[in-house]
C-alpha cells in the first residue's frame, strides 16, 4: 500500500470508523501541523497507536496553520505532510481538516480514544467532554525534549547565521 492511500476525506473515514466501531476496534484519533516531521512525531504516534487498534491522525491545512504559527509557517504544504505522516508505520489513516480545531471531525468520528500531548491539559484538550461522555478517554503523551518543528527551524536558522558571520558573508 502506498502512502497516499491511507490519506482518506472525512466522509471515507466516517464509514472506515463506523465499520471499525461496529467490529469493536478501538479507533484512536489525534491531530497536530507535522510541519517538519521529526522524533517527536514519530514516538507521539507510535504511542498514540499503542492505545487502540486504529489510528487516525487529523492534519491541520495550511491555512489552519498559519493561523496557529504565523504566516512563516507551514513550512512543508499540507499534501506533503499528510503523505509523510501517512507512510508511518503506525498510522492507519490520515485527513485534512481546515476548521480552527478538530472539534467537528472528532464529534463526526467518534473515536474511542482522543490523544494529545501532554502540554496540553485536561481542560484544554478539544474534544475531551465529547470522548469521555460517549465512554471513551482521554490519553496525554509525553513529548520528546526539544523535538519540535520550531525548535528545528530555530536551530537551522542560528547555525546558518554562525556560518554566515564566520565567513563573512551576510
Amino acid at each position: 500500500m502506498k502512502a497516499r492511500d491511507k490519506i482518506k476525506n472525512i466522509e471515507e473515514l466516517d464509514a472506515i470508523c463506523r465499520t471499525a466501531r461496529e467490529r469493536r476496534l478501538r479507533v484512536v484519533f489525534t491531530n497536530g501541523c507535522f510541519d517538519l516531521l521529526h522524533v517527536g512525531h514519530v514516538r507521539y504516534l507510535e504511542a498514540a497507536r499503542s492505545q487502540g487498534d486504529l489510528l487516525v491522525v487529523a492534519v491541520n491545512s495550511d491555512a489552519s496553520v498559519r493561523q496557529i504559527k504565523g504566516d512563516l509557517r507551514p513550512i512543508i504544504q499540507q499534501a506533503q505532510r499528510c503523505e509523510l505522516v501517512a507512510a508511518l508505520h503506525c498510522v492507519d489513516y490520515v485527513c485534512v481538516f481546515d476548521t480552527p480545531d478538530p472539534l467537528p471531525l472528532i464529534t463526526r468520528l467518534q473515536p474511542s480514544i482522543l490523544v494529545k500531548g501532554a502540554d496540553w491539559s485536561l481542560d484544554k484538550t478539544v474534544g475531551a467532554v465529547e470522548v469521555q461522555r460517549a465512554g471513551g478517554k482521554v490519553v496525554h503523551i509525553q513529548l520528546v525534549p526539544d523535538a519540535s518543528s520550531t525548535r528545528i527551524i530555530e536551530r537551522v536558522l542560528e547555525r546558518f547565521r554562525e556560518k554566515d558571520q564566520g565567513t563573512g558573508r551576510g
